[in-house]
């Protein structure tokens, strides 16, 4: 379901005329969010922001080695185009990272590179949907809707609930199914942090491979994008599943998303990668060659060589977690206490990746100064103006406006501000009648 913005309006009062994708496209919660918080800080108030799902440099650095094969590659001056697909260095070693860590084996001309993984993702829609296509996907979830309007296709949303993780299920994917194809998952998933279980996804896998064999030759087939960014963060006994692993018939219909971006704290260095089907993955180049969505020369060469290091990826990620998991356990710890003293919170305990899921069910309260919280976006407001709180709520990715569920991210996180967050938090809701 594609929600229009007050611009269609605009284009009668104007009498200004733009692409149907241009005026009807949803601008971001977040963003939108991100200009409230400068703005307050700018004003000198105190904000704790875990909106962002990204990380503060002077917390968590990229691993040095990474870093200085950097400055490395620039010194050899590295800095002309690359590979349309990809250096063949990078590919090769993606290729032999794939095999060591997750047991997955694709040819480097499996394989395409780009500027993390936004552009693969929008060059994998473009290649497989067309105007009309029915495409699926968990709500909430990151920008499947946006990707789902850029193509013109059809929503099909599946509601996630609290009972499951927000995880979805193959009973909620199936009524679905009929005329498909793409089916877009994500484990570790953002918003929420949390996981497939390996019995669920086998169920939706199983679905699709049955899917695609009862569709005639001339058919689209489903295909499935497996949005993987997160899979070296996972927690505790927490272990991470992908549909080929589970079921070797589903490579011909699966294209993985990763990168560097989230497990090593490298959003800013820009190299991701697709691997799937030969075919699919050629189309795709195709399409991002028009729009030079290239992941930098020097960038790809310090990669290619980090990749093969694997006592470095290992001491950085053995470090990386346990920083990332203290936060996100310390939180949670809080926000159980909270919910123990009868406040109107919950959370989901961590699972992976580098969010919280948590909740405040407000609706319907009084706050201090008589006003009423009639709507989430009001619970939204409160938290941000009277405890200087700053989350995402699930209706930015998706989700009912009326949800209470938001995503609560670490990555620049002050361990120091823990307690005095989760102390504004509880003096803000007591206030609350």
């Amino acid at each position: 379901m594609q929600h229009t913005t007050q611009s269609q309006q605009d284009k009668v009062n104007t009498g200004d005329s733009l692409s149907n994708l241009a005026e009807t496209l949803i601008g971001s919660e977040i963003i939108k969010l991100s200009g409230e918080i400068k703005e307050k800080i700018k004003q000198g108030n105190k904000i704790y922001n875990f909106t962002i799902g990204d990380f503060d440099p002077a917390i968590f650095s990229i691993p040095p080695v990474l870093e200085n094969e950097i400055i490395e590659a620039y010194k050899h001056h590295f800095t002309n185009y690359p590979a349309a697909e990809g250096n063949a260095d990078l590919r090769e070693s993606i290729a032999a990272f794939l095999k060591e860590k997750e047991g997955l084996l694709y040819a480097p001309d499996e394989i395409l590179v780009a500027s993390g993984g936004r552009p693969l993702i929008y060059g994998f829609f473009r290649t497989v949907a067309d105007k009309g296509d029915k495409i699926i996907y968990a709500v909430p979830s990151w920008n499947n809707n946006h990707y789902t309007h850029f193509v013109e296709g059809v929503h099909c949303e599946v509601q996630a609930t609290a009972e499951n993780h927000f995880m979805p299920s193959a009973k909620d994917i199936k009524p679905h199914l009929q005329n498909a194809v793409i089916l877009a998952l994500c484990s570790p998933q953002n918003p929420t942090g949390t996981t497939f279980q390996k019995e669920t996804l086998e169920e939706i896998c199983d679905m699709v491979l049955e899917e695609n064999k009862q569709r005639t030759a001339g058919q689209k087939k489903l295909y499935v994008l497996f949005d993987q960014m997160y899979w070296q963060l996972t927690y505790g006994d927490i272990k991470h599943y992908d549909p080929v692993s589970l079921r070797a018939e589903m490579k011909a219909y699966t294209v993985y998303v990763d990168a560097i971006s989230k497990c090593f704290a490298a959003t800013g260095v820009r190299v991701g990668w697709a691997m799937g089907p030969a075919k699919i993955i050629n189309k795709m180049k195709a399409i991002l060659s028009h729009i030079g969505a290239w992941a930098p020369m020097a960038e790809q060469k310090a990669v290619a060589k980090f990749l093969l290091q694997k006592e470095a990826m290992d001491k950085y990620l053995q470090h990386f977690k346990s920083e990332v998991s203290f936060r996100l356990e310390k939180i949670y710890e809080g926000f159980m206490q909270l919910k123990k003293e009868g406040l109107p919170v919950d959370a989901i305990a961590p699972q992976a990746a580098i969010y919280l899921t948590i909740q405040v069910n407000a609706v319907g309260k009084m706050a201090e100064n008589g006003t009423r919280l009639h709507e989430q976006k009001d619970v939204t407001d409160y938290l941000l103006n009277e405890a200087g709180l700053a989350v995402v709520p699930f209706y930015a990715f998706g989700a009912p406006k009326n949800s209470s569920w938001y995503r609560l991210s670490v990555g620049t996180c002050k361990k120091e501000e823990i307690n005095s967050m989760l102390q504004a938090l509880s003096n803000a809701l007591k206030k609350l009648k």
